[in-house]
């Protein structure tokens, strides 16, 4: 049923993301897919990294942890962002199409005065992707 699973990742809260990860490696197992773990950073030096180069190489890290942990095939797509806070949303659904993913496993947060003015992440990708979408509330 599915191929190619994609889970956005923010490297600097994995604390935040455990049932998401864990939901996507169940569903490669089922499926016999690949898992694509996708990070976005800004060009400018973060708390994770302090260029382009060292994102890609954590995210690349990331992955293989992740693939060797859940037993699953994975690698990393990490993609850089004039502003990650404001163009979030058309990067990660720009990921879906370069990864191919037919499948997009998300971690959300419980709801808060602020979805109801501004738009979720996982909403805005659920309404604009050529993937099925899976929210997981963590």
């Amino acid at each position: 049923m599915f191929n190619t699973i994609m889970i956005p990742v923010d490297l600097a809260h994995q604390d935040r993301l455990s049932k998401a990860l864990q939901c996507a490696a169940d569903l490669a197992r089922h499926y016999k897919a690949k898992v694509i773990y996708v990070g976005v950073a800004a060009a400018t030096p973060s708390s994770i990294a302090h260029s382009p180069e060292e994102f890609k190489k954590k995210m690349a890290e990331f992955a293989a942890s992740q693939a060797e942990t859940h037993g699953i095939a994975a690698e990393a797509h990490a993609m850089i962002s004039h502003d990650p806070a404001t163009d979030l949303d058309p990067t990660l659904l720009k990921a879906v199409k370069e990864t191919g993913a037919d499948l997009v496993v998300m971690a959300s947060h419980i709801p808060n005065l602020t979805d109801y003015i501004w738009p979720s992440n996982g909403g805005t990708i659920a309404g604009h992707a050529d993937a099925s979408v899976m929210v997981v509330r963590d």
